[in-house]
């Protein structure tokens, strides 16, 4: 259904633009896990498309080659407890770049300029969402706190961990989903949700119960969960049409 594209940041960023065929509702910017632009993003941004919305999902990991792993594979050693320790160590050297101190600044800038394409484009009216999933979840809040155009953030088990004083810059809704067996991220959402609530931001957190992190991914069989996954799209889905109308 849609096309690589390129957009113009400091680097040239790649990107896989889904357009829908009938009359288009709004843009959604649609952030990829730590794996990078694999093949479940587009049929995300894909599914989008047949929804109404013109879906961007941009390779944010510029710095990152993938070419000398299989992602998929690392991927699902990683969340199987019989490789977990051999997988760790190939993830922390492939994802060394991320460890710059430039890196969360420089990404979420170059994320902005993709906003921008899609704003800018006149068949989304400048209605524009975001939705990420783990490095995308994190950087859908991210989007939210630096963006005042923006008109609704679907944060897929990521975290934020800025201050009050940043979080209330966030001027859109913000609808997070999260697994109940996701320790790390379950032991700082109510932190999260105070926070929101001091910085006066319409927040609201759904946790799924017997699912843990990455559970709407569809192509990890150790991590997905269909009724939490199809539960979580209808939320999305249903919060889109409204605001988009």
């Amino acid at each position: 259904m849609g096309q690589m594209i390129k957009v113009n940041s400091d680097k040239e960023i790649e990107a896989y633009l889904a357009k829908p065929d009938s009359q288009v509702k709004g843009g959604i910017i649609v952030i990829h896990e730590v794996w990078g632009l694999v093949d479940h993003i587009k049929s995300i941004a894909d599914r989008f498309a047949k929804e109404g919305y013109i879906a961007l999902a941009p390779n944010l990991l510029l710095e990152i080659d993938f070419s000398s792993v299989d992602a998929t594979k690392l991927q699902q050693q990683l969340f199987d407890p019989k490789s977990r320790s051999e997988a760790q160590p190939k993830l922390r050297q492939l994802m060394t770049p991320m460890q710059d101190p430039s890196f969360g600044e420089k990404t979420t800038n170059r994320l902005e300029d993709c906003f921008n394409y899609l704003y800018n484009l006149p068949e989304t009216h400048q209605k524009i969402a975001v939705t990420g999933f783990c490095f995308g979840g994190t950087y859908s809040y991210a989007l939210a706190i630096k963006e005042p155009r923006l008109k609704i953030a679907f944060p897929f088990y990521g975290h934020a961990d800025q201050a009050v004083e940043e979080l209330q810059q966030i001027s859109c809704p913000v609808r997070a989903f999260y697994g109940q067996k996701d320790e790390s991220l379950m032991a700082s959402l109510d932190d999260l949700k105070s926070r929101m609530k001091e910085a006066n931001v319409d927040y609201d957190s759904k946790v799924y119960p017997d699912c843990g992190h990455a559970f709407f991914n569809d192509t990890n069989p150790y991590t997905y969960n269909i009724n939490a996954a199809q539960d979580s799209w209808n939320i999305v889905s249903s919060e889109l049409a409204k605001i988009m109308a």
